[in-house]
């Protein structure tokens, strides 16, 4: 289920650049994207536009969510070439649990491909009753990164709360970290994992060289803030995160996600880029 279009010889060619090195700043820092969820309002109006002023902040890269599966093959070629142009990659996407699926993951794979992108994340899951569905989850994700290794990309899994909450004993993310490859990275949401009361530190610590990503976003006990906070006004330690994440979780790159505050979505972004690099700073 290829793309239309999209030619072996094309397919062979963006094969050849992967898999690729995420490069940061001259100072070989980690880099720091934005998860595009965060504009999903700009986003939805003005793809490009939103891009490049995302850009123009200093983000170095960006993680297409969802809707990016619509596209046409001319469609994400055009802002891969935007995005070249810009100087800023394309490090992952989220995924619904469909596009792994065998019906679907060759378009995922195409359009991955043009993009640039690195891994293929699986975002979100519904909560399964027993282990069994959670060890079937599992399953799943090594099916689709043995279909997607051969072309350079990787898949990946990212947390919600439910991964948190013990099912007959054992938590769910347990599960899938036991019982999935370990080039299938354990993409890590530091605000859910909080929201549940587990510790990101001890979950990093516990998966060396598989936390190779992170959201950065932030959690208040306090019920009227919750995710709404701007990252660093939380109560996420991030000096102990990112230290642990660098030293053992093999991190990669960073990339910043909100679901809302108190300022529009651009000036969101913009503040906690801000705030992102203070707290880097103090390292």
């Amino acid at each position: 289920m290829a793309l239309p279009g999209f030619s072996r010889r094309s397919f062979l060619a963006m094969s050849a650049l992967l898999p690729w090195a995420f490069r940061g700043t001259a100072s070989g820092s980690i880099p720091v994207g934005l998860e595009l969820y965060s504009v999903r309002e700009a986003l939805k109006q003005d793809p490009q536009g939103t891009v490049r002023a995302v850009a123009g902040m200093g983000y170095e890269g960006v993680e297409f969510y969802a809707p990016y599966f619509e596209w046409t093959e001319a469609q994400a070629r055009q802002m891969r070439k935007l995005m070249d142009d810009l100087g800023i990659r394309c490090y992952s996407t989220h995924n619904d649990e469909d596009y792994l699926s065998t019906k679907n993951i060759e378009r995922a794979r195409d359009l991955n491909l043009v993009l640039g992108s690195k891994y293929v994340v699986q975002a979100w899951s519904d909560p399964k009753p027993s282990l069994d569905g959670w060890k079937m989850l599992a399953d799943n994700l090594n099916a689709a990164a043995e279909k997607l290794e051969p072309a350079g990309l990787k898949v990946g899994y990212h947390n919600h709360q439910a991964e948190w909450a013990a099912t007959a004993g054992q938590r769910p993310i347990e599960i899938l970290a036991k019982n999935t490859k370990s080039s299938v990275m354990l993409q890590l949401d530091v605000g859910t994992c909080l929201e549940a009361g587990s510790d990101p530190v001890a979950w990093i610590k516990a998966n060396p060289g598989r936390i190779r990503s992170i959201h950065c976003k932030d959690w208040s006990s306090d019920p009227e803030k919750g995710y709404k906070v701007l990252f660093g006004e939380g109560v996420a330690d991030w000096k102990a995160i990112f230290q642990a994440a660098e030293s053992v979780g093999g991190l990669e790159y960073c990339l910043v996600e909100q679901e809302g505050s108190r300022f529009p979505e651009l000036e969101t972004a913009r503040r906690c880029l801000q705030a992102f690099r203070a707290k880097r700073a103090e390292r």
